[in-house]
């Protein structure tokens, strides 16, 4: 199942117009909740209580997959960081010429963010104490983990519940992790179907950077081969890997992979379409001889929530079974 952009346009309205009030069994909790509703209760990632008088609608965002994640409940942010990068990354959603642009991820603009007088700001667990408690001094700030290498799925998830408590639009979040299951449950019946369930896979994105080819592959313990394993793929890639599940390395190293289905995201600076095909390494790799190499949607942002999750297996499975 591919999603279209409408499909997305689509969900996107359902989400704007429904607004709910429940609670988490978990993580999170709310109490009378909703649009206009009372006072609510979260439990962050660090187990901070982030106590609203009401669900929050003036949120500023400085991670994307948050970002994803609260336009798809249907709250749009009043700011971002990274707002231009942020289109060019990520295309499930769309951000309204209202948000505005707070500055970069890693240090963004306080000023800006005080100026926007939001009601709450949504970061990562890998944000500084000292930021963090900079941001406090003008709104709550709700923390969430963004990667687990144990269970990202797990982790989007919970990351989502999160969110929709605090805005108070639980019901949107059980529709969006509904939907991105049964495209798990369809993209695993489609490979079955073709006879793909036992095929291999690499991922990666790809730049250049003084003068040579930069490659960071998708690895175990990465989102990406989170969902691809879901779908029943087995990653091809054995290299160390970060916290994110990714490796930086070069083309040599793609040797190791043998005949498997690559695929890469390269929204800009597509060195697998412009500088790689001259490199006789990459010409003599089994996967570009035997065709099987696949240029994924650009604006797959690898890293989001469900959304971009169900455009993953999209893309995945559109892959694969071509």
């Amino acid at each position: 199942m591919r999603m279209t952009r409408a499909a997305t346009a689509a969900l996107a309205s359902l989400a704007l117009a429904l607004t709910a009030c429940g609670s988490s069994e978990d993580d999170t909790e709310s109490s009378d909740s909703g649009s206009g509703g009372g006072p609510v209760t979260v439990t962050d990632s660090r187990g901070e209580e982030i106590q609203l008088d009401e669900p929050a609608d003036e949120v500023v965002v400085l991670e994307w997959s948050e970002a994803e994640d609260l336009a798809a409940l249907g709250v749009m942010p009043v700011g971002v960081a990274q707002v231009d990068d942020f289109k060019t990354w990520v295309n499930t959603v769309q951000l309204d010429e209202s948000v505005t642009d707070v500055g970069l991820r890693s240090e963004p603009s306080i000023d800006a963010i005080a100026g926007l007088q939001p009601d709450l700001i949504i970061t990562e667990a890998d944000r500084s104490r000292s930021q963090i408690e900079d941001l406090e001094e003008f709104a709550p700030v709700l923390v969430t983990e963004g990667t687990d290498q144990s269970d990202n799925i797990g982790q989007m998830r919970t990351n989502l519940e999160m969110i929709a408590t605090a805005v108070g639009n639980e019901d949107v979040a059980d529709q969006l992790l509904a939907d991105f299951e049964a495209s798990i449950d369809e993209g695993r019946q489609a490979i079955e179907e073709a006879g793909m369930n036992d095929a291999t896979f690499a991922a990666a994105h790809g730049w250049s950077e003084g003068g040579s080819v930069a490659i960071r592959m998708f690895g175990e313990g990465s989102l990406f081969s989170d969902i691809a394993e879901e779908l029943g793929l087995s990653n091809a890639w054995t290299g160390r890997v970060d916290e994110w599940g990714l490796t930086t390395t070069d083309v040599e190293a793609m040797t190791q992979l043998g005949d498997t289905h690559f695929m890469y995201i390269a929204p800009e600076d597509n060195v697998f379409a412009q500088e790689l095909p001259d490199n006789p390494i990459w010409q003599g790799l089994p996967f570009v001889e035997n065709g099987n190499v696949h240029e994924l949607d650009g604006g797959t942002w690898a890293f989001g929530g469900p959304m971009s999750c169900q455009q993953l297996v999209d893309e995945i499975v559109g892959a694969v079974t071509s």
